[in-house]
């Protein structure tokens, strides 16, 4: 599943608000053959990959996650289990 690119603007703000580390609560968006993608704020979107799961996520879950990096080169970030 492709997503729209995250604009430079909504990834400022993102990034003065967050850091590695940081707690969430995110909605998986859809599941691939490497991860699931998961919205953590209006428009942005984290990957959760296989060996992170706890169990199979499913579209539509919640599910409380840590930012474990973020590529502010390419507006990416990608998740682990809270």
């Amino acid at each position: 599943m492709s997503h729209e690119p995250v604009s430079p603007s909504e990834w400022a703000a993102f990034r003065a608000a967050h850091t590695p580390g940081d707690a969430l609560a995110a909605t998986v968006v859809s599941v691939v053959p490497f991860g699931a993608f998961l919205e953590v704020a209006p428009g942005i979107h984290g990957l959760l990959h296989t060996q992170e799961w706890r169990g199979e996520p499913q579209v539509g879950a919640t599910l409380n996650v840590r930012i474990r990096q973020l590529d502010d080169e390419n507006r990416r970030l990608s998740l682990t289990p809270a």
